[in-house]
């Protein structure tokens, strides 16, 4: 279903006027004073550009590069970046409240303190990016960004991603499972099981016999998983097994 949407975004932005181009004189004003309020910067090409504190409310930025720009503090209000690159971009306490970030490629960028109040992230790609604020998405979305950071083995990312989703939703079991998961591969095996325990006491309490009995699964897994193999019995395939399984658990919740 995410990733319905995220095609989805894609097309649309495939869709934007791409024959169009920035206006000279708004990309000179933007480049020698850092303001231009509704400017036409559509196709712009701004990679790695010191826009630091850049007032660009309500600018046309459709298709622009702005990959690696440094955007910190910047003025995005309202701002159109439909199919925009910001990859790496750094957004720290930027103001992006009601950009258009339709297939907005904002994967490895710094979003720490970014107003981001009335931006919907739905189709924008978000793999790697840092500091999203829990006003950011619902519990759901931080749920499925932190599946694309797993997807990557970007096991640290999705931490991130289900802290902020428990944060939004406290009884989000699958969040607990998820998380559970990811401490596991960052070696966490105290933390990893102190999350599945959690999820299995919700998923009881909410009468998901099924799920509570997978994330019981789970707990004995990185329990057998974390007990050392002595050399006479192998081990090695039966410990892959685990590992297996105990991914393949984890999919289901996505």
């Amino acid at each position: 279903m995410l990733w319905k949407t995220l095609t989805a975004g894609l097309i649309l932005a495939l869709l934007a006027p791409a024959a169009r181009a920035e206006n000279p004189e708004h990309l000179q004003k933007l480049l020698s004073t850092k303001s231009c309020v509704q400017c036409n910067l559509v196709n712009a090409g701004l990679v790695m550009g010191d826009l630091t504190g850049a007032n660009l409310s309500q600018a046309n930025l459709i298709g622009a590069n702005l990959s690696q720009a440094n955007l910190v503090g910047a003025n995005l209000r309202g701002a159109n970046l439909t199919g925009a690159s910001l990859y790496g971009a750094d957004l720290t306490g930027a103001d992006l409240t009601g950009a258009i970030v339709t297939g907005t490629d904002l994967r490895e960028s710094f979003l720490s303190n970014a107003n981001l109040t009335g931006t919907n992230l739905q189709t924008a790609y978000l793999q790697g990016a840092t500091g999203l604020s829990a006003s950011a998405g619902s519990a759901t979305d931080f749920t499925n960004w932190a599946y694309l950071e797993w997807n990557k083995n970007n096991y640290t990312g999705a931490v991130d991603h289900f802290n902020q989703a428990i944060r939004l939703d406290p009884k989000m079991a699958q969040a607990y499972l998820g998380r559970s998961m990811a401490r596991y591969r960052l070696r966490d095996d105290a933390g990893a099981i102190a999350d599945a325990t959690k999820a299995q006491q919700l998923f009881t309490a909410a009468g998901d016999l099924k799920n509570a009995q997978s994330a019981q699964n789970i707990i004995k897994g990185i329990e057998i998983a974390s007990q050392p193999t002595k050399p006479s019995q192998g081990g090695g395939g039966s410990l892959v097994d685990v590992l297996t399984g105990l991914s393949s658990m984890l999919l289901k919740f996505f």
